[in-house]
């Protein structure tokens, strides 16, 4: 690999995790907003449910499914953004790595 081609490689990989920041704070506001959204269909069932506490429970879960799938979507949308910015930096640190060689190759 060439020097600029590292040079490169480093200002595609800085630019990929800068938005990969930016992905990362879209999915956590996306995420606060789906567990208020479980929280405030499950506790309105809860408190239009009758029967026992384990019974409206149930059925107050029941109601908000759908709710907890897309608060389950939006955390695994989250941890997959982060895995995907470690691998950045990884991949980042890396390419240092070879520049740093490069330079010492080219001191010789």
């Amino acid at each position: 690999m060439l020097p600029q081609e590292v040079v490169t490689e480093l200002k595609r990989l800085t630019e990929e995790i800068r938005k990969g920041s930016s992905a990362l704070y879209e999915a956590e506001v996306k995420l606060a907003h789906c567990e208020h959204e479980l929280d405030t269909v499950e506790q309105k069932a809860f408190i239009r449910s009758e029967g026992t506490v384990a019974d409206r429970n149930a059925l107050s879960k029941l109601e908000s499914s759908q709710e907890r799938l897309q608060r389950d979507l939006s955390k695994a949308e989250l941890n997959r953004i982060r895995m995907k910015v470690k691998g950045l930096e990884s991949a980042v640190m890396a390419t240092q790595t070879m520049s740093r060689l490069l330079e010492m190759e080219a001191r010789l």
